[in-house]
């Protein structure tokens, strides 16, 4: 299996694993947005709660050049742990919410 097969793979159980934990109110609906074509993959939060409109992406990730991209992370995990943790090195993991000065001080890619 090729890298970005392998990386794909690994994304997706990761965010199926979250989304199957992340909202436990029946009225948010917790979806898997998986670009498979362009390597964009994301887990969004849609709903009413309390008259009031709930939208938005909880966690983001990308696959670019040969790197996985970790573009937004709003839950309390170390995402990019769980990605190592599951097979992904390091060196090709980048936090890109992070500045890309910033990220040389990391464990992980700077880009």
């Amino acid at each position: 299996m090729d890298k970005l097969t392998q990386y794909e793979k690994i994304i997706q159980q990761l965010l199926e694993e979250y989304a199957a934990i992340a909202n436990q109110d029946p009225e948010i609906e917790t979806q898997l947005v998986f670009d498979r074509e362009h390597h964009h993959y994301q887990l969004v939060n849609v709903g009413w709660k309390n008259q009031r409109r709930v939208y938005g992406c909880f966690l983001h990730i990308d696959i670019k050049d040969g790197k996985v991209w970790l573009q937004h992370n709003g839950t309390e995990n170390e995402v990019g742990e769980d990605l190592a943790n599951l097979g992904i090195p390091k060196q090709d993991i980048v936090v890109g919410f992070h500045s890309p000065f910033k990220r040389q001080f990391t464990d992980y890619a700077v880009g």
